[in-house]
């Protein structure tokens, strides 16, 4: 009988392990993620060598496997151009075997790569691009929006500067699609608050001279010229634009999206009293402090909302792939949208049925050059603004997973 008994428990055990191991599945025995960044062109600083470093310190959190199997970060340069990022995706679907696709600054690629990742199964992780359409109008249910968008940007940015007198505004905006969605955003709610748009002026990318966009926002006589644009685009329009003495003829200077690294290259005096809005900042805490020391000594720089989000992203993804068992899309993508978003810059966080993850955003002020205690003490925390607040509410959504 007792023979019998052990010989039905060695069964059961192994009939379960069996289970287990049936259940864990986890494709080509490696789960791949490449990180699709700029290392060459005017957003390297701002995402760049600092995104691939920011990855590899989630899978260093997380663990070297994952369901007992190796996690694989690879890292391509897309160039800012949407051939060159098409290209690469696809030969890591079709030959490099690649599971999920992480950061893509620059909306024109990532809506490219956003549009395949949908069909061809895969995951979009994305922490660099900021047009609000990729989960709107475009939303996908493999894709995650990971850090900021230009709703939110605008929207928390505008409000604070109109609360503040700026009432009439110029852009200069980058003549693609993240330049062209972050004016209509700001449009929208300037317009609602009572404000008004004078005009504006489009620029290509990686622009070297301003000095004719910068007069002609000059001449417009607004309170407020707003950047619509984004890395070296946004540091050579707010330096050249404090050059011919904007400022100094009582316009306030916004820029629309700017990262720790574009008031580094600016440098305090000139960027000071400029308003901003971040998803994280690199001294809220003594956890991010200790995150971005480690960050520093590996990059030779604080880390960005973009790094910090590519760090985010791929942690929630690993930890979503324990919890599901397996790395297939499907399932991982249930199992993100269930657990509560948690690293050392997101507390609470929650991925919507649209992709959009909502999470705290921040109205940061860039200090004075007397009010800087520390290197890289560049921004002052003026307000904590609620995902729900800061992002585009389910109501207003045009996207067909919310109306299910």
């Amino acid at each position: 009988m007792k023979g019998l008994l052990a010989c039905a428990m060695l069964t059961a055990m192994t009939s379960a392990a069996m289970t287990s191991a049936a259940t864990a599945q986890v494709s080509d025995d490696a789960v791949r993620i490449g990180v699709l960044t700029d290392l060459s062109s005017w957003g390297r600083d701002n995402s760049g060598p600092g995104s691939v470093e920011a990855a590899k310190m989630a899978v260093e959190e997380f663990g070297p496997t994952v369901l007992g199997k190796p996690i694989e970060i690879i890292s391509a340069d897309h160039q800012m151009k949407t051939d060159v990022g098409v290209q690469i995706v696809r030969g890591w679907f079709d030959n490099g075997k690649v599971d999920a696709v992480v950061d893509i600054p620059n909306s024109g690629i990532a809506i490219a790569v956003h549009n395949m990742v949908r069909e061809r199964g895969k995951v979009a992780l994305l922490s660099g691009p900021g047009a609000s359409s990729l989960t709107d109008e475009l939303c996908s249910p493999n894709t995650v929006h990971f850090t900021y968008d230009t709703y939110a940007l605008s929207k928390v940015t505008a409000s604070a500067v109109i609360k503040e007198g700026g009432k009439s505004w110029y852009f200069i905006t980058a003549d693609y699609a993240f330049g062209q969605q972050l004016e209509k955003d700001a449009t929208r709610f300037i317009n609602e608050m009572g404000g008004k748009v004078l005009g504006g002026v489009k620029h290509p990318t990686n622009t070297a001279d301003f000095s004719s966009f910068a007069l002609q926002a000059q001449s417009s006589k607004s309170d407020v010229v707003a950047f619509a644009n984004a890395g070296q685009d946004t540091d050579n329009a707010i330096k050249q634009s404090g050059e011919f003495g904007l400022v100094q003829g009582g316009q306030k200077l916004v820029g629309l999206l700017m990262f720790d690294t574009d008031v580094h290259a600016i440098g305090l005096k000139a960027a000071q009293g400029t308003y901003m809005t971040t998803a994280s900042y690199w001294a809220m805490d003594e956890a991010t402090r200790a995150w971005s020391k480690k960050f520093y000594e590996r990059t030779k720089v604080m880390p960005t909302m973009i790094q910090t989000g590519v760090y985010g992203s791929v942690l929630h993804y690993l930890k979503a792939i324990k919890a599901a068992g397996t790395d297939e899309t499907a399932k991982v993508m249930a199992k993100m949208r269930e657990l509560p978003i948690e690293d050392t810059f997101v507390h609470g966080g929650k991925l919507r049925e649209d992709g959009r993850v909502i999470r705290d955003m921040y109205l940061a002020k860039v200090k004075k050059p007397e009010q800087s205690k520390e290197p890289w003490d560049y921004l002052e925390i003026v307000k904590t603004v609620k995902g729900e607040d800061a992002f585009r509410p389910v109501s207003e959504s045009k996207c067909p997973l919310l109306k299910k």
